[in-house]
Formats: structure tokens, sequence, C-alpha cells
């Protein structure tokens, strides 16, 4: 069954009249609104309607929201804040429409962050979007979609990958350092200015980086204009569903009990947003959830999918996929419990 954008609304409307914000976002804070502007040719990303609603009520407790997303890791329309601001603003992200201003929160290039130490098992610190941290509060709006990867992506691949900085983001992604692409490299030099340890040197009229050196910042992938700069997606699932809980942790360590997750589930693609091509959703509309626990919000999303279906959305997406390691490795680290209650309104 499909939902319109004014019944959406509505349920939206609904839930946050019933939330008690008094703990969650207080007088004049500066409150981060997380979504996904889709990319190009998508269209069943979240619609900047629905961040309007939130954007008011945030107004309304008398805080001053902003919209706000990181660059990504591969080359595209959205891996700088220019590209990615241009790309919401055509998608309808705009001031007008959703009544806050677009700010990256990892700067322009997508290196603007923050060291954040954590109690994780892979990680014990871990490189977050600057303005995420500096924020006081958050409300996080998650399109659960199928993932190539990690079978689902929704509040903790958004919390992890979503708001890590392009070097955090590479150390989730990639089980090497980067290389060059000497067929693609110019040899404009922009990379070895960039470089903070020096590990890029000239060879025969190509830039080539030293492995030895490199300490893995994501800088030269940031800088280079002629997508020269390549890196290794060789990660195994469980490996990198893992790694982005932990970033997902890094997160909320300004942010406990300072966050709202809201998971719409409409629109369901086997693809995420993240996907440059039209979607047709593989299931009905479900609803709309909340919750400050982004565990619980993901759990009970596989729970309600599979209640629907017969499967979740991640074993109807990529059977292949455990989509419960990301869950399990989240509630071990302390992010959040699988365990809920669901309250229908």
């Amino acid at each position: 069954m499909n939902s319109s954008l004014s019944e959406r609304q509505e349920s939206l409307s609904k839930i946050l009249a019933s939330f008690d914000f008094s703990n969650i976002i207080k007088f004049k804070d500066k409150v981060a609104v997380k979504t996904h502007v889709g990319d190009v040719n998508n269209t069943t990303h979240i619609a900047p309607e629905m961040i309007r609603i939130a954007v008011d009520k945030i107004k309304e407790l008398k805080a001053k929201p902003f919209l706000t997303e990181t660059s990504t890791l591969y080359a595209g329309p959205r891996s700088d804040a220019i590209g990615h601001i241009n790309l919401a603003y055509e998608h309808g992200f705009t001031p007008k429409v959703t009544g806050a201003p677009f700010i990256m929160a990892d700067g322009l290039f997508g290196n603007a962050e923050i060291e954040v130490e954590i109690p994780g098992i892979l990680f014990n610190k871990v490189n977050i979007a600057r303005d995420i941290v500096l924020a006081d509060s958050m409300i996080m709006f998650s399109h659960p979609t199928g993932h190539i990867l990690t079978g689902i992506g929704a509040a903790i691949k958004n919390l992890g990958m979503g708001l890590s900085s392009r070097k955090g983001k590479l150390q989730q992604h990639s089980s090497i350092k980067p290389y060059v692409n000497k067929s693609e490299c110019t040899f404009c030099g922009e990379c070895l200015k960039w470089c903070p340890v020096n590990a890029i040197i000239e060879i025969d009229s190509k830039a080539y980086i030293q492995n030895e050196i490199c300490i893995g910042c994501g800088e030269c992938l940031s800088i280079c204009n002629f997508n020269a700069i390549k890196f290794n997606w060789g990660v195994q699932s469980d490996d990198i569903q893992r790694r982005i809980a932990e970033y997902a942790l890094g997160v909320m360590q300004s942010k406990k009990g300072r966050s709202l997750f809201i998971n719409v589930l409409t629109d369901m693609t086997k693809e995420c947003d993240c996907m440059s091509i039209k979607q047709t959703p593989i299931i009905g509309d479900i609803g709309i959830l909340a919750s400050t626990d982004p565990v619980a919000i993901d759990q009970a999303t596989l729970d309600l999918t599979k209640q629907e279906n017969s499967r979740t959305l991640s074993e109807i997406s990529y059977p292949a996929l455990n989509a419960n390691t990301q869950l399990e490795h989240a509630e071990k680290i302390g992010l959040g419990n699988r365990e809920y209650n669901l309250i229908q309104l």
C-alpha cells in the first residue's frame, strides 16, 4: 500500500506532537537535522516537505535548526560541499521549502573533522564531521533501503557512514590505503601540496603514494579533480557493518540523550538513495518510526518489514548478507538496545 505525502506529513506531525522534547532540544540549541537528499535521478528519498515539519517543531521549541549532510568518499555530484548543496537545492531542500539553511557538516572538501574517543572494539578513536560534534542536538531522518554492502541502510548506517569525515569513511570502507591510477593522473601536483605527511612523490611524471608514509587521511581523494586517486572497496560485509556501528557510537558520544531518530518506511527500494538511478519500491509503505535509540529503531524496521512481507527488507534486497551483524555489534558496544516496545499512534 502506497501513502501520499499529505498522509506522511500528518503521521509525522502526530509523532512529533507526542514526544517530550524537554531533554532532547533545549532553548537556543543549534539542532542538526540530518537527512539524505538523494543522488541524481533518485526520486524515492524523503521529501523536503517532511523535513519542514521537524524544522517547524524545532523553531517552536525556540531552537535553531539547520539541515546537514557530509560529502561522499566516491567521485560524483555529492563529493564536495558545492556539488552536494546544489543537488540538495535541485531536489527541493532549499531554505524556502524546508525553513532552514543547508550546512555541510564536514566542510568544503569533507575534511573538517574532530577525532572522538570511543570505547570500541575495533577503534578507540574515530573521525566525525566537525559540525555534528559541535551541534547541541540532532534529529536524524533515515530512509530504510536495501544496501549492497550492509544488507540494509537505516539509522545506524546514516549515523556511522553518513556523519563521518572523509578520513572516517575511508577507514570504514577500505582495507588498504589510497593509490594512484596512472592512466588518469595528469600530475597537476595538487595532491602533493595537500598531503599532510608528504607521502606523495613524482615517479615518471605521475603522482605516487608511498604506503609506508601514508596515514590514510583521504586528503588526496578530496582534492584530485581527475578521479585519479583510488581506494579499495574490499572490506567484507560483516567487517564494514561493525566499523559503521563503531563510528555511529562516535557520533553519539556528544549526542547522548540529545537525539531523535526517525525512520520513514515508505518507498523502500533494493538500492540505497546514493544510487544515481530511478528506482521502484520493492515493498509497500508501512509507516514512520521514531525513537531515541538508533539500534531499537533499526531492529523495529527489520521486524516490521518481515511482519508485512515474510522476509526483512535486507533479506528481500540482499539475501546473502546478514544485516543483523550491525545490530548485534552496536548493542555489544553500547550504542543501543535491540529490545523495544512499539507504541502505535
